[in-house]
């Protein structure tokens, strides 16, 4: 990064950032075709960069029109569909890997992967109604009735309120990846009637949840690889704060434990080969990593202005304080080895949230367990918090693999979670790690800590960074 100067956030106004690529990658590059084309491998490569020149400490939003809190969560996961179910498991350290049974992937070099199992919508989703969609779009309106359900937001309550200022943004990496499969494959066979094209749109989880719900307010849905939800949670939040809702929906869903999508990333050098090891093969941070584990899922927080919620009495997990959202601009798949691009972003993050990175004590990290990805997020974590003493970090895809679209909303639960229960769950697999990572990562057994403020991030193929920042709730 530039050299830091002053006040909580870097003196960066109109400064040109001279970045130096070594040939790192995230993931083995070697013959990989993409790589002619959206290589940015030259040399040198200067960013400008913009913070604010203010020295004076932040200031927190006031206004219970535009402060945002949360009200209700819900999940689908590899460690179970309740909330309370999923947290304990990380809480014990427990994994959701395992060899791949959906389909037969014994002649791939990759068969291990988070899947859902015993899935059902019963009493959510009107099977007849919807016998034909998509498991992307199961997940997420489930999660979100669930979300909704524990916002006390049932349809009778419902009623009673503006529904025009209401809304819902649900990000995803590929959406109704299976379908579409599905539809290609009945294309060549000119068994067109198969070919189900309402069903694999991304913004089909929104549209649908608007239409069960009668939500007419902001309905769409974003797609940002890896960073979907994340996006999501930042744009829903913005809504709120401009007056354009009073109440969002928002987080993220993926479904893609497919062939397509295990042999896709395989194609990358991006997945964990450990087959024979599949508790132990996420394991960010740790020498032996070796990819990333794909999974899948669904999360979605209920976000709600303090104002709406107090009119209606509603409970309140924590509070929802900021974010941010940037682009390396610098390569498809690798991020910038020395973290500059997430650093930038977080810093983004802590301004528009009022927070000063002395205020952090715990980053739940984006943490996928590729080579590089991994130390480039470190990296800028070091970058923005010099003091680390008291700050802890974990990786919850060291359990639950990568879900993609899913999983930074996946892990923005695990945060309030962790606000709320004052329990932070391990990083498990830490076996040796990296000499760089001097920062707590939390090995293998949970710690009680009180949160003072924590960021959640989130990068995506594409190099689509994003922060998101949470607080206990304080009148």
């Amino acid at each position: 990064m530039a050299e830091l100067a002053g006040g909580f956030f870097p003196s960066l106004k109109h400064t040109n950032v001279v970045l130096h690529s070594h040939g790192s990658r995230a993931v083995n590059s070697k013959n990989r075709p993409t790589e002619a084309i959206f290589s940015s491998r030259q040399k040198q490569r200067r960013v400008r960069a913009m913070a604010s020149t203010t020295a004076s400490a932040p200031k927190r939003e006031k206004d219970p029109r535009k402060r945002i809190v949360i009200t209700g969560m819900g999940l689908v996961s590899v460690l179970g569909n309740d909330v309370n179910t999923f947290y304990d498991k990380l809480l014990d350290g427990e994994s959701g890997i395992s060899l791949i049974d959906k389909f037969d992937a014994s002649d791939y070099p990759v068969q291990i992967a988070g899947q859902i199992r015993n899935f059902s919508s019963e009493g959510f989703i009107d099977q007849s109604r919807y016998q034909n969609l998509d498991e992307c779009w199961k997940f997420s309106l489930f999660a979100a009735k669930k979300a909704l359900q524990d916002a006390n937001l049932g349809p009778q309550v419902l009623k009673t309120l503006d529904i025009s200022k209401m809304g819902v943004v649900v990000g995803s990496g590929a959406g109704g990846i299976k379908t579409l499969c599905n539809a290609v494959d009945a294309l060549l066979k000119q068994d067109y009637s198969k070919i189900l094209t309402s069903y694999y749109p991304n913004n089909l989880g929104p549209a649908l949840l608007a239409i069960e719900t009668g939500f007419m307010g902001p309905i769409y849905s974003i797609s940002t690889a890896c960073a979907s939800a994340n996006y999501s949670l930042y744009a829903a939040a913005n809504h709120i704060r401009r007056g354009e809702a009073e109440v969002m929906v928002a987080g993220g869903t993926d479904a893609g434990v497919i062939p397509s999508g295990i042999c896709g990333f395989m194609a990358c050098k991006a997945l964990s080969s450990r087959n024979k090891e599949p508790h132990t093969a996420s394991r960010p941070w740790d020498k032996g990593r070796d990819g990333f584990v794909l999974s899948e899922g669904s999360g979605v927080l209920v976000l709600e202005s303090l104002d709406h919620a107090t009119k209606r009495g509603a409970r309140i997990i924590a509070e929802y304080l900021g974010g941010a959202i940037t682009c390396d601009a610098h390569h498809l798949t690798d991020p910038r080895a020395d973290g500059s691009g997430v650093a930038a972003c977080i810093y983004k993050g802590l301004q528009n949230a009022g927070v000063s990175p002395e205020e952090v004590n715990y980053v739940n990290a984006h943490a996928t367990s590729t080579r590089v990805g991994d130390l480039a997020e470190v990296n800028a974590i070091k970058t923005v918090f010099k003091n680390q003493h008291e700050m802890k970090m974990n990786g919850t895809k060291s359990m639950i693999g990568h879900a993609i679209g899913a999983a930074g909303a996946l892990e923005a639960i695990a945060t309030v979670k962790a606000i709320a229960t004052g329990w932070l769950h391990p990083t498990i697999n830490q076996y040796n790690l990296e000499p760089e990572v001097t920062i707590d990562t939390i090995p293998n057994t949970k710690i009680k800590h009180d949160v003072n403020v924590a960021i959640s991030n989130s990068f995506g193929f594409g190099g689509h960074n994003s922060v998101v920042v949470f607080a206990p709730f304080t009148p």
